[in-house]
């Protein structure tokens, strides 16, 4: 923490925590996050909390020459579900700070999406888009450019808790030069939301029924259902209802898929498209959630009795 006094007041005052992560990439509907930094300051800017930690991604960790963190170094670190808690504890009540908090929002916006916790952030301040309206006399506006510009001492780049810790200076200075010439934060709203353009997979688990094929006028266990577009209910929420009642939840749509549930019927999304090419009849939300509570009992999947030789069990596409 950068220990010169500040006095701030107003809209700078606020309870921040600060936020870094390295990523197996650039794209948050595919790529992971290997490596996160959350630390909480209070309106006073006196610390609270630090945590950091290496994740398990699951994916090959991507630009190592970058952010150093071999397949090797990953091993062993917790899975995000395991830490999504506490980090959200963190986050809760404050205002997200990153340097391109876009960026590191959408990650971790996945990244809670996947571990079916709900992220609790309602607003963020980026400190790239505040100093683009500070316009400092540096070359360009990156993270390090800043620090030796306002005099914040340097820690290592590309690590998630050395960004956050030159962060934390950069945000400080940055809010003393705002306040000194007026000029507003550019706070971003972050409402709750179902990410469509960076679709969550849904978790696969076994259905015990087979697929009785498409829908007709009820539901029937062990259809496959996809679902597309943006949804009243969380995606995940409605496919753990879903799988709950005994359906196939897909994460793509085949001739196999009994059902895709999009409430834009008429929408661009591939699954629409490709639901249409292949006949699969689609519903909106409020005609499924009325269908899955009068849903009809399907035929276990190891039922033999009633599967010819060869026939496969439903389960895959």
């Amino acid at each position: 923490m950068e220990d010169r006094p500040m006095s701030l007041s107003g809209d700078y005052v606020q309870d921040w925590a600060l936020v870094d992560v390295e990523t197996s990439g650039l794209r948050p509907g595919r790529d992971r996050v290997l490596s996160l930094a959350v630390m909480t300051v209070d309106h006073n800017w006196r610390e609270v909390r630090r945590y950091t930690t290496l994740l398990d991604p699951g994916v090959d960790p991507g630009p190592v020459h970058i952010h150093g963190l071999t397949t090797e170094r990953l091993r062993g670190a917790p899975t995000f579900d395991k830490v999504a808690s506490r980090v959200a504890e963190m986050l809760h009540g404050r205002v997200m700070v990153a340097h391109n908090a876009r960026f590191d929002y959408d990650f971790l916006a996945g990244e809670f999406a996947r571990a079916a916790v709900v992220m609790p952030v309602r607003r963020r301040l980026c400190t790239l888009e505040l100093n683009r309206r500070l316009v400092p006399p540096t070359p360009d506006l990156q993270l390090t450019t800043l620090v030796d510009y306002y005099g914040v001492t340097r820690h290592r780049a590309h690590d998630a808790l050395g960004d956050t810790l030159m962060l934390s200076g950069v945000l400080r200075r940055s809010l003393e030069a705002a306040l000194q010439r007026g000029v507003e934060l550019p706070f971003a709203a972050c409402p709750p939301r179902q990410d469509s353009r960076y679709p969550v997979s849904i978790p696969k688990a076994r259905c015990p029924y087979r697929n009785p094929g498409r829908l007709a006028s009820k539901l029937v266990q062990g259809m496959k259902v996809a679902f597309t577009g943006e949804t009243e209910l969380p995606r995940l929420e409605l496919a753990t209802r879903a799988a709950a009642a005994g359906l196939n939840v897909m994460n793509n749509v085949s001739r196999q898929t009994s059902v895709l549930v999009a409430n834009d019927p008429f929408g661009t999304t591939g699954k629409t498209e490709r639901a249409r090419t292949e006949g699969v009849p689609v519903i909106d939300e409020p005609t499924f959630l009325k269908l899955l509570d009068e849903i009809a009992p399907g035929e276990p999947a190891d039922s033999r009795s009633s599967r010819g030789p060869g026939r496969p069990r439903d389960g895959s596409e």
